[in-house]
């Protein structure tokens, strides 16, 4: 079954351009240079599927033309890919069923807290989103797709990337568990995380995401979660072919 990925985000949790930084990939002119916060759309079966939801998600919804949305999947639980959840409001509001989210149960926790006022449902100042929250405990099968959550090491904390299809998306990592990579043979495209060159405590970096591309072998790799220390065409320019930088609105066909 084809279907088409767009990155709605491909930047770091402050995204591009950084707030009060004057550095030159923040002052760059090349619309590659603007990031907004991590997150991925994927439409077949006329259906679709969000993970993550950004601070940024109505800027991208908007710049997307998203008119509809059929679930979401969440990684985690860290503010730059849960809190654009309100703004699924206007999405969820001519629907006969919620929408549904899938988290895993410590990630669908933080979410009931954090959105209480959804979920309680006694909120009294405005609308609120239709949506219902499932935990995630295995494959998530949606709409004749199989959402494969794929374990990975977010610093100390273990979290999820997914595999669906012929693509796998893997933001928020330092590092893969050696039992994931099983789950990562025979990749049309992987998405990985490569916040820029020097360490970080809890993500990738190019060079240890390069390691990881030479391993698995996927056709196409694309890095995401990306930092202003990376300049777009500087950055393709050192990376070899099948190895680019993802950058907002760009748009993938795939077999799901």
């Amino acid at each position: 079954m084809k279907a088409t990925l767009t990155v709605l985000g491909s930047g770091t949790s402050m995204g591009v351009p950084t707030i009060g930084c004057q550095c030159a990939v923040c002052q760059s002119s090349d619309p590659h240079d603007r990031r907004t916060r991590p997150s991925i759309l994927i439409e077949y079966n006329s259906k679709v599927v969000l993970i993550d939801t950004t601070p940024d998600f109505r800027e991208q919804a908007i710049r997307e033309g998203i008119r509809q949305l059929d679930a979401v999947l969440y990684t985690h639980a860290h503010a730059d890919h849960i809190l654009g959840l309100d703004d699924v409001r206007p999405l969820s509001y001519h629907k006969p069923n919620k929408i549904p989210l899938y988290a895993r149960p410590e990630a669908g926790a933080l979410l009931r807290n954090m959105f209480r006022y959804i979920f309680d449902a006694n909120y009294k100042f405005g609308g609120l989103a239709q949506v219902e929250l499932n935990t995630i405990d295995g494959l998530v099968d949606l709409f004749g797709a199989s959402f494969v959550p794929v374990k990975v090491m977010h610093g100390d904390a273990e979290i999820i990337g997914f595999r669906f299809g012929k693509a796998a998306y893997l933001t928020d990592f330092s590092a893969i568990p050696e039992e994931s990579f099983a789950q990562l043979c025979g990749l049309d495209i992987l998405f990985l995380d490569a916040l820029r060159h020097t360490p970080h405590p809890t993500h990738s970096t190019v060079e240890n995401s390069l390691r990881i591309v030479e391993r698995v072998m996927p056709k196409q790799t694309f890095f995401t979660h990306i930092c202003h220390d990376l300049p777009h065409e500087a950055t393709n320019a050192s990376l070899p072919p099948h190895v680019r930088l993802s950058y907002d609105g760009l748009k993938l066909e795939f077999e799901i």
